[in-house]
């Protein structure tokens, strides 16, 4: 059995478990129940990206809400008739506050009432089993699994359960979002819920899929790492028309869902988790035009506010790539500056779709060179503390400065930093000391002595010597001569 308080630590990003654990707080501040639940607990379980944190609270999250924004946190869409809340958290992590309910239906296939309820018939009244999996975060049950419907069990055969045989009738869009989890799991649906899909498609319960409902699969869908997985699948299952007949007809675009797709890719593997949700819906009705765009998203639930962002994001795009392609970005550090406050979702689009070579190129050398150089500038920053300059505002300015160089190519040795460092910042290199000259040893005093020179009457002594000794040669030489005649 996995141990879900480990998960909760080890998965989680910095920014996760802050917001984590600000709701934790504050829902033990207000006296709720909380629960980690559906989509994230699934993800955590099976290993996959985590991209959103859903919370679940035994009473009204309204309140809580409240706290949350001032504590930093923005509201992007708030129901209040289900008690729900869709938040970024600091740190651009996505998230939702939902109140437990149970949705009543009187008969199938009517409008539910919605009932306020125990996390426990909030996850009998889900969709899948899969989804109906939560994780306490209250302080005596925390790390608890609770799993009514063994949702585990279906995740381990890779399975797609649905909860009861009215799961199509009551909600048709389950339909479109049955096939989503398949596609992106890898999954099959269980033999008794492929049976309801068949008959529901029979009964062409798909043709009361409502277009609000559809909308809401169509922004699920732009938030999946491979959409395109999810559209072939609707489209083989004639559903996505139900989407939209103009999107059935013209198709998706998958050539910009690809490249798309890639550059998500080399993002992550960069370091970053760029949410990419405007590009990818941009890239999925890329072969509508501008009006008919327009006209399918309205009809689907769209807000006038979402609608407008898409419309205007090339625009937008357009002006990133002047200001990357003019003069103010021409030197490296600029540039860098610069794409540092650029929003993910605009370096993604260019870097997929743009013709202008000069800003994908500032781009890639910031993802690829730049911003590794910037990772490792504490390691400067400790060569700068050896040289021994406190820190402070010119301890900053001298990083900056030897920051901006390396962008150029230059401080890329020790060596050539410590020059740069030294001259940045005033500090001079300590003079070298002179070594004391060593005392010779007695030995060596008296082998280096030199000879004394030789005094005139030694010097005739030798000499007188030398001529005694030739003429007694030259005697004996004469008379061994004289005795062999």
């Amino acid at each position: 059995m996995p141990d879900y308080i480990f998960l909760l630590e080890s998965r989680l990003t910095p920014e996760q478990r802050a917001a984590m654990l600000r709701v934790q707080e504050l829902a033990a501040a207000m006296g709720f129940n909380v629960y980690l639940t559906g989509g994230t607990v699934r993800d955590l379980i099976t290993g996959a990206t985590l991209r959103d944190l859903d919370f679940t609270v035994e009473g009204n999250p309204t309140k809580m809400t409240r706290e949350l924004e001032k504590g930093g946190a923005r509201v992007l869409s708030e129901d209040e008739k289900h008690r729900h809340v869709e938040l970024l958290f600091a740190g651009d992590c996505e998230g939702s506050l939902s109140a437990a309910r149970d949705d009543h239906y009187v008969r199938p296939g009517t409008r539910p009432e919605i009932r306020w309820s125990s996390i426990m018939e909030d996850l009998r009244r889900r969709d899948f089993s899969l989804n109906a999996i939560a994780i306490s975060l209250n302080p005596a049950s925390r790390g608890l699994l609770l799993d009514p419907t063994n949702g585990l069990s279906d995740i381990e055969h890779g399975e797609v359960r649905a909860l009861t045989i009215h799961a199509f009738t009551n909600q048709p869009v389950r339909l479109l979002r049955a096939l989503r989890f398949t596609a992106r799991m890898g999954y099959q649906l269980e033999s008794r819920t492929q049976e309801w899909f068949t008959l529901a498609i029979e009964r062409e319960l798909q043709t009361t899929i409502l277009p609000e409902d559809a909308g809401d699969e169509l922004r699920s869908l732009a938030k999946e790492e491979r959409p395109h997985l999810v559209l072939k699948e609707w489209e083989q299952h004639d559903l996505l028309e139900r989407v939209h007949p103009l999107v059935a007809k013209k198709h998706p675009d998958y050539e910009a869902i690809s490249r798309l797709i890639k550059v998500r890719d080399d993002l992550f593997m960069a370091g970053f988790r760029p949410r990419l949700a405007s590009p990818m819906m941009l890239a999925i009705l890329g072969r509508l035009k501008d009006r008919e765009m327009g006209n399918v998203l309205s009809k689907l639930g769209f807000r006038s506010a979402e609608i407008d962002a898409l419309e205007n994001f090339p625009e937008k795009v357009a002006t990133v790539e002047k200001e990357l392609t003019g003069k103010k970005t021409n030197r490296p550090i600029d540039a860098y500056h610069f794409i540092e406050k650029l929003a993910m979702e605009y370096m993604a689009y260019i870097l997929a779709e743009s013709n202008k070579p000069a800003a994908v190129s500032k781009l890639k050398a910031y993802l690829h060179k730049w911003r590794p150089i910037r990772i490792a500038l504490p390691a400067v920053t400790n060569e700068l503390e050896a040289l021994g300059m406190p820190r402070g505002p010119k301890f900053d300015e001298v990083l900056e400065d030897v920051f901006a160089a390396q962008l150029n190519g230059r401080g890329k040795t020790p060596e050539e930093r410590e020059k740069m460092l030294r001259k940045l910042s005033g500090i001079k290199e300590a003079p070298k000391k002179k070594e004391k000259e060593k005392k010779p040893a007695k030995s060596a005093e008296k082998a280096a002595v030199p000879a004394a020179p030789p005094t005139k009457q030694a010097a005739a002594s030798a000499k007188r010597a030398a001529k005694e000794k030739f003429q007694a040669g030259m005697k004996a030489a004469a008379a061994k001569k004289k005795a062999k005649k």
